[in-house]
């Protein structure tokens, strides 16, 4: 019989971090360990905080499947047990790596996809302009993303394409605009060259968008949390950034990443914060993205052991003691 534990941890931040709504001083995982035979799989959640949840939550949610998975669920049962969101993305990838420490195959192997380096971008928080500008200038990394809320954007990107004329920049609204925003500051984003808006609109706002001819390339986030909302996302933007806490784990984020393509829309994956144990699964995924979000580890004080190596942006795979 397995055994299965769940453990809330507290990660210390460098500095709080913002985005539009909200501020981040600290972040709480929930840790998921399965163990069976003497192997045990590990994944990490931290829940989807626009939809009201947290380590606590997701740690309660995840509970009620303890026994069902020390009986010997799967993760296709996982995905009858338990809706979207942190504690089934934390399971489900706990689920991927027993099964991979179990057996001959690689996670590579299981998946069909090919691990390659891949570059993340590099997030600034909301700040002034200056503080911002100054920020993208220490960076040495090729891609940067831009938090932004309701203000001050002309300028924002202005003092920050200043400070880095070589950066690929997109930029990340967190549903903060109104569509009237969009229209009048689509343009003007293209003009400083900006590759990406994601999220412009708040969830469930965005109808506006459908039919709206956009001069860059518009993301959905919030706006697609797994392969549910997909079809109504493809008639409002170009690009989908899956996250695994949205989706509820690896399983239904490949699949909606197949969906996806398949609708002929590009590709982006993201965090919600955490260490490197929750960034190893959504490397795969990272593989068949145009862009890559996967800093989440660069703003804690410290990381887990045997972590994802960052070079100026450059990402390697996860080595087997972390995950996979």
């Amino acid at each position: 019989m397995r055994n299965v534990s769940f453990t809330i941890e507290s990660w210390k931040l460098k500095s709080p971090f913002s985005i539009t709504g909200y501020t981040f001083t600290e972040l709480r995982v929930l840790l998921v360990q399965i163990s069976d035979g003497g192997i045990t799989g590990r994944g990490e959640a931290t829940g989807i905080y626009y939809e009201n949840e947290s380590a606590d939550s997701i740690l309660a949610q995840a509970q009620t499947a303890k026994a069902a998975l020390e009986g010997g669920a799967d993760r296709q049962a996982l995905r009858e047990l338990l809706p979207r969101g942190g504690a089934r993305n934390a399971i489900d990838c706990a689920l991927w790596d027993l099964e991979v420490k179990s057996g001959a195959a690689s996670v590579w192997q299981l998946t069909g996809i090919e691990p390659g380096r891949i570059t993340t971008v590099n997030t600034l928080g909301v700040d002034t302009p200056e503080r911002m500008a100054a920020a993208a200038r220490s960076l040495d990394t090729p891609r940067i993303k831009v938090k932004l809320n309701h203000e001050k954007n002309i300028e924002r990107l202005q003092a920050i394409r200043a400070a880095r004329l070589d950066a690929e920049i997109i930029v990340d609204v967190n549903q903060g605009w109104t569509f009237e925003q969009l229209v009048a500051l689509a343009p003007k984003f293209k003009q400083l060259g900006v590759a990406m808006i994601e999220q412009p609109l708040p969830r469930g706002g965005d109808t506006e968008l459908e039919g709206y001819d956009s001069p860059v390339t518009l993301c959905g986030d919030e706006s697609c949390l797994d392969t549910t909302e997909l079809e109504q996302a493809a008639r409002r933007y170009q690009m989908i950034n899956i996250k695994l806490d949205k989706t509820g784990g690896l399983t239904e984020a490949l699949d909606l990443a197949e969906r996806a393509q398949a609708l002929g829309l590009e590709l982006m994956v993201g965090n919600m914060l955490g260490t490197s144990l929750g960034m190893a699964p959504a490397f795969l995924i990272a593989q068949k993205c145009r862009y890559v979000d996967l800093d989440g580890p660069l703003f804690l004080t410290e990381d887990r052991d045997h972590g994802l190596s960052y070079d100026r942006g450059v990402v390697s795979a996860p080595v087997p003691a972390l995950w996979g």
